[in-house]
C-alpha cells in the first residue's frame, strides 16, 4: 500500500536543513511514496519564496501547502503563479493567484493536495472551510485516487470537525499552524486518517519556533520585538499514513525526528 509522510510547519533555516540532513535517508528507511509538507513559515520563520521552494523539493518534498503567512515575502504573490507543486488555501478569495489543489502521481497512484485556512482566531480574509468544501470536492474528485487536506486553523474543535466532516472523504486531514504536536492520531470510522497538529519542523527549543527571551519580554512588559528563529533542539515532526490505492487509510504514526 502507498506510504505517505506529511510534514508540519517548516520554521526557518533549521527547519530546512534538517530535511537537507535527514530526509532522503527518512525515506528510504520507512518507503514513502509520497513527501508532503506545510512550509509557510521556511523563510526565516514567516512565508516563503520560490527559491526556498525548489530547495525543498530538491530535498525530496513532492508538494508544499501553506497557510496565514503565505504572502508574508515581498513578490511571493508574483512567484506562486509559476511554482506547480505549492498550493495556496483553497478558501482564499478566489482572486488570489497560486494553485488551490496539486495532483501528485506514483506507481499509478494519484494523490491530490491542498489546504483549508479556519476561521476561529485567524487574521486573514478567507471563506468558511466547511461552506465551500462540498463544492472543491465536487470539482477535485476525478483527479486523484487519495486526498490530503491540511486543515491550518487556530481552533482544536475547528480541526476535529473537519476532520468528522471529511471522514470516508479524504485520507488524511491534518491540523497544522499551533506548531505543537498531538497525540490524538487514528483512523476515523469510515477510512479518513486524523490529526489535530504534526507539530513543527524546527527547533523546539525556543517558543513556536522564536528564541525564548524575546517571547517571554512581550509577554512581561507588552514592548515590541524583533522574533528572530531560535536554533536548539532541532526535530522534523509529522506523520506517516498508509493507505489504499482508493485513499482509505490504514494505518498512521507520528514522526518525531530529533536531530
Amino acid at each position: 500500500m502507498p506510504k505517505l509522510l506529511f510534514i508540519g510547519d517548516i520554521v526557518g533555516r533549521p527547519g530546512r536543513e534538517i530535511l537537507r540532513r535527514r530526509l532522503a535517508e527518512f525515506r528510504e528507511a520507512e518507503g514513502l511514496d509520497f513527501i508532503v509538507a506545510n512550509a509557510e513559515n521556511a523563510a526565516s520563520g514567516s512565508g516563503i519564496t520560490a527559491v526556498i521552494v525548489n530547495e525543498l523539493l530538491g530535498y525530496g518534498v513532492d508538494a508544499i501547502t501553506l497557510g496565514d503567512h503565505i504572502w508574508d515575502q515581498r513578490g511571493f504573490d508574483r512567484e506562486i503563479v509559476e511554482l506547480e507543486k505549492v498550493c495556496r488555501p483553497a478558501n482564499l478569495p478566489r482572486q488570489c493567484p497560486g494553485r488551490d489543489f496539486v495532483v501528485v502521481e506514483k506507481a499509478g497512484v494519484r494523490l491530490g493536495v491542498t489546504s483549508l485556512l479556519g476561521g476561529a482566531f485567524m487574521k486573514v480574509e478567507a471563506d468558511s472551510a466547511f461552506h465551500m468544501v462540498d463544492e472543491y470536492l465536487a470539482r477535485v474528485k476525478d483527479s486523484c485516487d487519495a486526498l490530503l487536506i491540511d486543515m491550518h486553523a487556530e481552533a482544536t474543535s475547528e480541526k476535529i470537525a473537519m476532520g468528522w466532516y471529511m471522514d470516508g472523504r479524504a485520507t488524511l486531514v491534518a491540523g497544522t499552524h499551533t506548531h505543537i504536536p498531538t497525540a490524538d492520531e487514528r483512523i476515523l470510522p469510515h477510512g479518513t486518517a486524523y490529526i489535530t497538529d504534526v507539530g513543527m519542523t524546527g527547533p523546539y527549543e525556543s517558543v513556536l519556533g522564536r528564541e525564548v527571551p524575546a517571547v517571554l519580554g512581550r509577554f512581561l512588559d507588552g514592548m515590541p520585538r524583533k522574533w528572530e528563529v531560535a536554533g536548539g533542539d532541532v526535530r522534523l515532526c509529522g506523520c506517516i499514513v498508509e493507505f489504499t490505492p482508493k485513499g482509505m487509510a490504514k494505518s498512521i504514526s507520528r514522526v518525531c525526528l530529533k536531530d
